[in-house]
């Protein structure tokens, strides 16, 4: 959960105690920030001028950490996507204090009322961005991508580029963009679609104040304007995992299909939101169809990107071939440096190699660390993101105790059964003997405690 509209501040020191239990740093060391403010007013001189090629970047409105500008053009039946990816490495010394710090992060850290930074705002959100408010250096990575979705690295340079406009999702026009956006998301799609991914994107979950006081957790509809940005970062990722594995080195992020268990879960949750999965669709044929903007259908989304055993990252292993079950694919994540950690790696070791050069020593050693390293910060980031939402649900139903509501047994362990509301993007716990995956029960209320972010069932049929 990213967004919380509160304007009565009802929420604040819940989300106060969410970040002094998980450590979430309120500011950066004095050295840093010293250093940072050094390094801002570095003038790129192994760039290359490409400000005359018509740069945008697509974020959301309120972004300022612009890691991604992009341009298009035609190349025959192929289309060249020139990805722009911040040139963090520029600004940040190996071993430097900027460096430490970053080390020590891993990731930004996003909250509902703001987030803890991967480097000091001078740099995210001022001479690293993206922004258009004058030049910056970048790392321009050339994707061909073919009349059916085959993507290929097709070069990449240091370049010094200038962003002509700071577009929205929620304001974009066609018009605004580059005239083949929307036929190279289509391509990425349709690769997808053809090589059986079953990758899903659910929207996010927001926390909003009613007129009467109360607060509703619901979801933010996920616009197209997302999704077509998305493929284009797919795009560059799919083609830097190719030419990294081929290469011999690299660091990449993997993830395993749900088991047969996850299945089975999901299958009881589908029919507690009263979805018709038909028992003969697989799993990646029938998320396919599903609706973003339809509450229940995003609760399911939600629910399926939980079900996987969990993405984490493994470097280049002679024999070994990196997969990312949802893609079907070889993956690597190189187009946020300015919020990972590990990507400012990713995209080092691909300049290096796709201008015939040695992959740097620092590099290589990165990558037989960074995955300690980001799975701590990914863990972290997953448990805030669960207090959030449990601080949420809990604010959500303080006012509704002593109701009963349907529920759907989704799964059984030794903690007892997990239960998916009927009616309610709501999973939770309760004390249920003699029941089975699948079985449908009722449930009553017994307990929520915004402030100890718990709420509570008990069952009563």
């Amino acid at each position: 959960m990213k967004t919380l509209v509160d304007p009565s501040n009802a929420l604040a020191q819940g989300l106060a105690t969410v970040r002094s239990q998980f450590k979430v740093p309120a500011a950066f060391p004095p050295n840093v920030l010293a250093a940072a403010d050094a390094a801002a007013k570095r003038v790129p001189t192994e760039h290359v001028d490409r400000t005359a090629v018509p740069f945008v970047t697509l974020d959301p409105a309120t972004s300022t950490d612009l890691d991604q500008a992009f341009a298009i053009e035609a190349a025959g039946s192929d289309l060249l996507l020139r990805y722009a990816i911040a040139d963090v490495a520029w600004f940040v010394d190996d071993g430097g204090a900027i460096d430490v710090e970053a080390w020590a992060r891993g990731t930004t850290l996003y909250l509902p009322d703001g987030k803890a930074g991967l480097y000091p705002p001078v740099l995210a959100e001022g001479a690293a961005s993206l922004l258009p408010d004058g030049p910056r250096p970048a790392i321009i990575f050339s994707v061909r991508v073919a009349p059916d979705g085959a993507v290929k690295l097709d070069g990449a340079e240091r370049a010094v580029i200038r962003s002509r406009a700071k577009l929205a999702y929620d304001s974009v026009r066609d018009s605004d963009l580059p005239s083949d956006f929307a036929e190279l998301a289509r391509r990425i799609t349709a690769a997808e679609d053809a090589r059986g991914a079953s990758r899903v994107d659910p929207p996010q979950q927001e926390v909003s104040e009613q007129a009467d006081g109360t607060f509703e957790l619901h979801f933010r509809p996920r616009l197209e304007a997302e999704d077509r940005n998305a493929a284009m970062s797919l795009a560059t990722n799919l083609a830097i995992a190719d030419a990294l594995q081929a290469h011999h080195t690299g660091l990449f992020r993997v993830m395993p299909a749900p088991d047969d268990r996850a299945i089975l879960r999901l299958r009881n949750t589908a029919r507690a939101l009263k979805l018709d999965w038909p028992a003969a669709v697989a799993l990646k044929d029938y998320e396919k169809g599903l609706d973003p903007n339809d509450p229940r259908q995003a609760a399911f989304m939600l629910a399926i990107r939980r079900a996987g055993g969990g993405a984490s990252y493994q470097p280049y292993r002679d024999g070994v071939v990196p997969w990312h079950a949802p893609m079907a694919a070889t993956y690597a994540q190189a187009t946020a440096p300015l919020r990972r950690l590990a990507d400012r790696y990713v995209v080092r070791a691909t300049l290096a190699i796709a201008n015939g050069q040695s992959v740097p020593d620092v590099v290589v050693q990165a990558f037989e660390k960074l995955p300690s390293v980001m799975a701590h910060a990914d863990a972290i980031s997953g448990q805030i993101d669960r207090a959030v939402i449990d601080m949420g649900e809990a604010v959500m139903l303080k006012d509704r105790i002593g109701e009963i509501f349907g529920a759907v047994v989704t799964d059984l362990d030794d903690r007892g059964a997990r239960i998916q509301l009927s009616d309610l993007p709501v999973v939770a716990r309760v004390d249920a003997h003699g029941v089975e995956p699948g079985d449908t029960i009722r449930v009553r209320l017994a307990t929520a405690d915004p402030e100890h972010r718990a709420i509570s069932f008990a069952r009563v049929s």
